[in-house]
């Protein structure tokens, strides 16, 4: 690209306000304030369609935040900003005025970065000693946009956290292959929006979709060189941008009204959107990194410098920096833009990635630092969903069950114990119940709830759930790096050939597991989230680390739907929608309830007996079975009256030989009910051909091995006519 210097260009320059940061068009105008603590100067710089700059001189400095207002300069104009000061990264100061910088407030981005250009603001290789050469035609420009839209009547769908459902998407992956998606669309967030990828959502019966990150990412320079881009998008430029190239009509400002678009769609639908937000890391990387915008805006304020050597960074984020949350003027940033997605976009919440990075005051993780803080007092913010991924690779950096009241968070101890049990691993029973059951043992002693725990067997860092039965290797060489990245313990099993296979039973043997791990998933208490495609048995071929993979190997095929899993993910969702045994608000405690004789959970050997404490530490266990009793469900409805729903019986078999389960005596009478013998109906059989296609138990019940059998019991104060699971086995055969 080749551009023209002007000095001015003859536009009208008024002194502006400090506040709001980011570009601002009032109608007549647009306002211009840029945070720099250590700048000497700052030179606002316009862009024309053809690359012709004009440079502008930023007048004044009100409280670190230089501003300018420009009367005249509206929508779509094209701008960066020249940032002078010191270059001295033995303190820290990386200015450098021949590289153009996005605006950390930019609420659109234009173009990508060409590696062959001067991006760095140092020599490559040496990063103590500045490069003087201009950068401008190889590095992205921010857009001064029009922030109007027709929201009609958007409403936000507040779905209860004990009703949710999440469903973890990626914009690109979800709808690449989509046959009923016009071709001009697919991989974008039009595409998304479109009635045919919206109807799977509702089908299916998600209440929210998670959106693999949306904020305008920058893939690293080193994926280029291997032919490859950062798919996933944790590699954040603009925390205020949509991502550009995710928008149909290009990256020239309509991604805004096109991600509006998509929200108000799905809203319309129903169905949440949360995002997963990257505020622990930018794009800039190590100090070998190149030089976009925070690094020569102001290194300082932005990033976490050594203490004892600031020309290097502090990684709790494995990417090479971590964003500086002890500094106002960075907490400020994230702030602001979790306000303008929720208040402007109408998103409903967030997923924070390494969210304990955000919480390091100094080194270690603090639960009383000024991120919480700013979260739970703001009335905006403290209003959304928020999820905290509680883990980084930082000291004390694994923080499951740590997170204050306010949070839910990704529970990697659900994926680990119930991955463990239907691998048929020694001593995973007493992790199966603690987790099937809400896992108390983590966010009970803080007064948590059981929606705390988002529940999940896979998602988009590891296997699918096709793969997770299917392999028991990592297969990542197609990332370029040797199959030395990505988890080498995955609590897998291949179920003796390593990947694709003729062989029936083998193939039957992932079958009944893949089956057993997505009844275990809906069934259990908490937040369930289903990774995309799990629901049609998608595949990575064994690629547990598709971060780089923009391809078939990450996309959802269309073409290849499992109709049988699909149906059953479809049942279970529902059917978990019409019974609120399966979605408590409140933990299970194990002791009788006053509405009956019996406890709201209890769980047995197979042959019908109390587990006893010692029973639980028995390694070779593979087998349970749990009562879940559907009149204690006390204080579930919308203004906390009275539940009650039917009881349930689940048989749990992640043994390799099928094994017959009894009827416990204490579940055969209940006095409280009033009833002489319980009426049990199989309702699932995951192993089965037909998995609803059974017949009341008569005595003993086999359970097959790696299955879940699920009975239900009417109790007389519902019934089975006003059950809207009533008609499962005919809702599975029509496929809902």
């Amino acid at each position: 690209m080749t551009s023209s210097l002007v000095r001015g260009g003859g536009f009208p320059v008024w002194a502006g306000e400090p506040r709001p940061l980011g570009a601002h068009w009032d109608g007549e105008g647009t306002n211009f304030a840029l945070f720099s603590e250590r700048a000497f100067g700052v030179e606002l710089c316009l862009f024309d369609d053809d690359g012709n700059e004009t440079r502008i001189d930023v007048p004044e400095h009100t409280a670190n935040s230089h501003h300018v207002y420009l009367p005249g300069v509206g929508p779509g104009q094209r701008y960066g900003y020249r940032v002078h000061g010191p270059w001295d990264p033995g303190h820290g100061l990386r200015f450098n005025s021949a590289k153009l910088l996005v605006d950390p407030y930019a609420k659109a981005i234009e173009g990508g970065v060409d590696w062959s250009g001067p991006v760095f603001g140092h020599f490559k290789g040496d990063p103590m000693t500045p490069d003087h050469d201009d950068s401008a035609a190889f590095v992205p420009r921010s857009i001064v946009i029009d922030s109007a839209f027709d929201w009609g009547d958007d409403a936000r769908p507040h779905v209860p956290w004990y009703q949710t459902v999440i469903y973890e998407a990626h914009v690109r992956g979800l709808t690449m292959t989509h046959p009923d998606v016009p071709e001009e669309l697919r991989g974008t967030y039009a595409g998304m929006a479109c009635d045919a990828v919206i109807e799977h959502l509702v089908d299916l019966g998600v209440t929210s979709i998670e959106l693999m990150p949306v904020h305008h990412f920058v893939p690293e320079g080193f994926l280029a060189e291997r032919g490859l881009t950062n798919y996933w998008g944790y590699s954040t430029l603009g925390f205020f941008a949509p991502h550009g190239p995710y928008a149909a009509a290009g990256d020239g400002g309509g991604q805004v009204s096109e991600f509006k678009t998509l929200v108000r769609a799905l809203h319309r639908a129903g169905i949440e959107v949360l995002l997963d937000v990257v505020y622990n890391h930018t794009t800039e990387g190590t100090a070998d990194g190149p030089t976009l915008s925070f690094r020569g805006v102001d290194n300082t304020t932005y990033y976490r410098l050594a203490p004892d050597n600031p020309a290097a960074y502090m990684d709790f984020t494995g990417t090479g920096n971590s964003l500086n949350v002890t500094h106002a003027a960075s907490l400020q940033l994230v702030m602001d833009s979790l306000r303008y997605w929720i208040q402007d976009m109408h998103v409903d919440g967030f997923r924070f990635d390494l969210a304990p990075t955000l919480a390091r005051e100094y080194f270690s993780v603090d639960r009383n630092s000024a991120f919480f803080d700013l979260i739970q007092q703001d009335p905006v913010v403290s209003g959304a969903k928020l999820i905290a991924e509680p883990w980084d690779i930082g000291p004390g950096g694994y923080q499951v069950g740590n997170f204050p009241p306010l949070w839910s968070e990704w529970n990697g101890r659900y994926r680990d114990d119930v991955r463990a049990f239907w691998k048929g691993s020694e001593g995973a029973l007493s992790g199966l119940a603690s987790r099937f059951s809400g896992s108390s043992d983590l966010y009970g002693s803080e007064r948590r709830r059981p929606r705390s725990s988002i529940n999940f067997v896979t998602a988009h860092d590891g296997y699918t759930l096709r793969d997770l039965v299917s392999y028991e290797r990592k297969h990542n060489l197609a990332n370029g790096e040797r199959n030395r990245d990505g988890h080498s313990d995955n609590r897998s099993w291949n179920g003796g050939v390593e990947g694709p296979t003729r062989d029936p039973e083998i193939i039957d043997n992932r079958r009944r597991r893949a089956n057993a791990l997505m009844a275990t998933l809906l069934l259990s208490q908490g937040v369930p989230m289903i990774y995309s495609g799990d629901e049609a048995g998608r595949t990575q071929h064994g690629n547990n680390n598709a971060y780089g993979q923009d391809n078939e190997i990450s996309w959802f095929n269309w073409s290849a739907i499992d109709p049988e899993m699909l149906a059953l993910t479809r049942w279970l969702v529902h059917f978990r929608a019409a019974h609120p045994v399966f979605r408590r608000r409140r933990f299970l405690s194990g002791l009788v309830e006053e509405r009956s004789s019996l406890p709201d959970i209890g769980w047995y050997r197979p042959d019908g007996s109390a587990m006893s404490h010692g029973d639980w530490q028995v390694g070779y266990a593979r087998a349970v079975a749990v009562f879940l009793n559907g009149r204690a469900i006390a204080d579930q409805g919308p203004r906390l009256e009275p539940v009650v729903d039917n009881s349930f019986l689940l048989f749990l078999n992640a043994g390799a030989e099928p094994l017959s389960f009894s009827l416990p005596p204490s579940l055969a009478a209940d006095a409280t009910a009033g009833i002489d013998v319980a009426r049990w109906r199989l309702v699932l059989d995951t192993a089965a051909e037909d998995p609803l296609a059974g017949t009341d138990p008569d005595g003993d019940l086999k359970v097959k091995a790696w299955s879940v059998v699920v009975l239900e019991r009417i109790e007389p104060d519902r019934s089975a006519s006003d059950l809207p699971g009533s008609a499962s086995a005919r809702q599975w055969k029509q496929g809902w």
